[in-house]
């Protein structure tokens, strides 16, 4: 029974705290739903504020942008306004102008109506005259008919057969100066540009010989040479076809043959046996044919080297072949391979001065004297050979033609055959080219020099500039100034009869009076 108590009071006091619990819990969710209630409140009369402060900043922004775009629709009205003005402004401008012009084209065509009564007036005034002046005319002809004895028709063919007669006698002359006038400045032209091609030219002025003498450092080595009875010797010449000369020239061995070729390959065989020491028949016939491979090739190693320096291309092998084999044959003492360069090298410079083809002028001067490089066929020109095997290897025909014709063994039909001719002829012809040339030429300065020298008072004469001047030194006591003025005209004038010579001579004679004192 006192546990059921003791439970009963557990109970009821337990029952006693959740009522209060619950009382206090009640009360504290009141206190609490009153505070959030004051703080919604406060939020929303904050949010109420802060909406009202934000709609009048709305209001000042809409205000302000309207009152901006009012501007600018104010500011564009006006633009508009202003340029309708000044289109309205224009407008009557133009109206003013058009009605100004159109009163003047008025006024104008008024004033051409009158003009044009006047010149139809005029017009018919002179129509009548002209039939006046007409009736006149025929009554005038009729009478210098009458007169004359002669119709207007006949006194017309008459007339113009006198101008034509006249006119024909003008341009006759006109022609005829016309003529002289080109002959002139084509004299001077051609001068010129000989001229031009020989000094843009550089050429050597050495003769170039092939070699004929064989140097040996003593003359036991001739005994080498000659053999046991003579068998190198002979051997040597047989296989060469070269005469060899062991005379008593000292330290040399003369090499005869008319082929420069061969002496070149007698030359370079006897150099290999002599360096060798080895010399009997059978290494001389080994030696000469391999010398003569050598200068095979040497040959056409010069001509390809020769016609790629000319700049000369497609020229088929054998004439390539024969272009080496120039360089071992001579023309009066000329290498031919150094003359047949430098007429190429002139025909090139006178044909560009001329507006030709320099390519083809160069390659025909090259070409000219290929004529007398083969061996067969001696009784034809070199000219005439030259251009047969220029055909033979299908060579331009006006390249055929100048090698042809630059000795005249034909007639030219190319331009470019008299610039072959006088390329050669600057090429054969200047000092010192050639041996007979060379010669002719120093004897001809002597003979200046000594004819001068032959005068009384004359002390000393020097032939210069090639010939063209001669200048003599007279004594001053012996010759005056007249004198040598005399002196001057008939050495001038012996020259011209004694003479021969290219161009002109000028004579200067110098009389120089020197005094002379000491000062002690």
């Amino acid at each position: 029974m006192e546990i059921l108590g003791i439970t009963g009071c557990v109970l009821a006091s337990l029952v006693v705290g959740i009522a209060i619990g619950r009382y206090l819990l009640r009360n504290l969710l009141k206190q609490q739903e009153v505070a959030a209630q004051s703080k919604a409140k406060k939020i929303l009369k904050d949010a109420e504020s802060n909406a009202e402060i934000l709609k009048k900043d709305r209001l000042l922004e809409a205000k302000e942008k309207f009152l901006q775009m009012k501007a600018e629709h104010e500011q564009q009205v006006n633009a508009k306004n202003n340029e309708v003005n000044q289109r309205e402004n224009s407008v009557k401008q133009k109206e003013q102008s058009l009605t100004q012009k159109l009163e003047n084209m008025n006024r104008k065509e008024q004033e051409l109506d009158t003009h044009k009564i006047n010149l139809e007036k005029q017009t018919a005034v002179a129509i009548k005259k002209q039939e006046e002046v007409d009736v006149l005319k025929s009554q005038h002809v009729q009478q210098l008919e009458t007169i004359a004895g002669l119709s207007a028709e006949e006194a017309k063919n008459q007339l113009i057969e006198n101008m034509k007669s006249e006119a024909r006698s003008q341009a006759m002359m006109q022609v005829k100066d016309i003529v002289d006038e080109a002959k002139l400045t084509a004299s001077k032209e051609a001068k010129k540009v000989v001229i031009q091609t020989i000094q843009r030219t550089a050429a050597e002025a050495a003769i170039e010989n092939s070699v004929s003498i064989f140097h040996i450092d003593s003359d036991e080595i001739k005994g080498r040479v000659i053999g046991r009875e003579g068998r190198n010797i002979r051997a040597l010449e047989a296989a060469t076809g070269i005469e060899i000369i062991v005379d008593d020239t000292p330290e040399a061995i003369i090499l005869s043959g008319f082929d420069p070729v061969r002496r070149e390959i007698a030359r370079l065989a006897l150099h290999r046996l002599v360096t060798d020491g080895r010399i009997h028949p059978a290494r001389i016939e080994e030696v000469v044919a391999k010398t003569k491979k050598q200068i095979e090739d040497e040959i056409v190693e010069i001509g390809e080297r020769t016609v790629i320096d000319l700049g000369i291309h497609g020229l088929h092998p054998e004439l390539i072949r024969m272009v080496g084999r120039m360089r071992y044959r001579s023309s009066y003492g000329q290498n031919l391979l150094h003359h047949s360069r430098e007429v190429a090298n002139f025909c090139a410079t006178m044909a560009a001065e001329l507006g030709l083809n320099a390519k083809m002028a160069k390659r025909a001067g090259l070409l000219h004297d290929i004529g007398k490089v083969p061996d067969d066929n001696p009784e034809l020109p070199h000219a005439i050979l030259g251009m047969q095997l220029a055909e033979k290897y299908k060579e331009h025909p006006e390249i055929c033609n100048a090698i042809g014709a630059h000795h005249d063994e034909i007639e030219m039909t190319s331009m470019i055959s008299p610039i072959i001719q006088a390329c050669d002829s600057i090429s054969g012809a200047r000092p010192g080219a050639r041996r007979e040339v060379v010669e002719s030429y120093i004897k001809r300065l002597k003979e200046l020099e000594e004819l001068a020298l032959s005068y009384p008072g004359v002390e000393k004469t020097f032939a210069i500039q090639a010939g063209r001047e001669l200048r003599v030194i007279v004594e001053s006591e012996r010759i005056t100034d007249a004198q040598a003025e005399l002196l001057a005209a008939d050495i001038s004038n012996r020259i011209q009869t004694e003479m021969t010579y290219p161009g002109q001579i000028k004579v200067t004679v110098i009389r120089e009076t020197r005094s002379v004192a000491f000062a002690k």
